[in-house]
């Protein structure tokens, strides 16, 4: 579980109230969910690319303010799905909506609203689940009047609790947005330490910061079909260093390839660019060595995804 600092903390409840709020992040993809997810914990607990479908699995973001502690559910953007992985991913946006207390739907200041969104909307009405409308991007506008047209098409149908226009990139109304989701949090106990941020494990997010950056320099297909599996972590001894043995999968010998580069060039920058933000993140040195392993068809199969940590 990832938490402020290194330092561990305990949850302390005193005889005072506590409140939480569990709430689902849906969109489709590439609206800026994970970039939201993470403005609104206030640190990175998501990796964020100009690549649709970058999130595959639910991830949990968790902020607490002072008696309240608020569940942020990131999910993969729904669209329609082409493997077994993807399968799993709308399946994730599915589940989600199905018990918490608000959902957050992300959209794009501009353009018509999608299928995937309408369907989201359907499943809201259909589980009596209050909504807020959070319009992103809207640091792209040169009118801030242009997105009224969309917040009037969604507003026609559905009953939001409140909408509001935000950009996750630069935190504009992202406190507005925080103050509407916490007037639905239900009196109960914190679920995290309150020093928590995450629910992930550190290896997982350290998977994740790779794949990142095999999504941000690599073309095409390529990084949709890698998978990034951490076998070990370990501290050294009396030595303030990490040594972290990751293997990423792909799907083509072909691919393989193009991920090593021209005299081991690519996997060299991917490798260098995610452990300085590694070193960030667990705030010691790190020795990141990736290798480069192909799987074919690893998205179509049960077996490699579960493995791969997609149950």
């Amino acid at each position: 579980m990832m938490r402020k600092g290194r330092a561990g903390g305990r949850m302390e409840q005193d005889m005072e109230k506590t409140y939480s709020e569990f709430v689902a992040i849906v969109g489709c993809p590439n609206v800026g969910k994970s970039s939201l997810l993470n403005a609104l914990v206030g640190e990175k607990v998501a990796i964020v690319t100009s690549r649709p479908q970058t999130t595959r699995t639910r991830i949990t973001g968790v902020l607490t303010q002072g008696d309240t502690q608020f569940v942020f559910i990131d999910t993969p953007g729904l669209h329609r799905p082409k493997t077994k992985l993807s399968e799993y991913m709308v399946k994730q946006v599915k589940d989600s909506v199905a018990d918490v207390d608000v959902a957050v739907l992300v959209t794009e200041p501009v353009g018509e609203i999608r299928p995937a969104e309408q369907e989201l909307l359907e499943s809201f009405r259909a589980r009596r689940l209050p909504a807020i409308l959070a319009v992103n991007k809207i640091d792209s506008l040169a009118k801030k009047e242009m997105m009224m047209e969309k917040i009037a098409a969604f507003s026609g149908l559905f009953p939001f609790a409140a909408v509001v226009p935000v950009s996750a990139l630069e935190r504009d109304g992202v406190d507005i947005l925080l103050s509407e989701v916490k007037k639905f949090a239900q009196e109960g106990p914190h679920y995290f330490p309150d020093d928590a941020m995450t629910d992930q494990p550190e290896r997982v997010i350290v998977a994740e910061i790779i794949r990142e950056k095999l999504l941000c320099n690599l073309r095409d297909e390529i990084p949709h079909g890698t998978a990034v599996l951490v076998e070990s972590m370990k501290e050294r001894e009396n030595q303030e260093i990490t040594d972290i043995q990751a293997v990423i999968y792909c799907e083509r010998d072909s691919h393989k390839g193009m991920i090593i580069g021209k005299g081991g060039a690519m996997l060299k920058k991917v490798s260098s660019e995610a452990r300085a933000e590694i070193e960030n993140f667990l705030q010691i040195h790190c020795n990141l060595q990736c290798w480069v392993k192909t799987k074919p068809d690893w998205r179509n199969k049960a077996g490699a995804i579960s493995n791969f940590g997609f149950q």
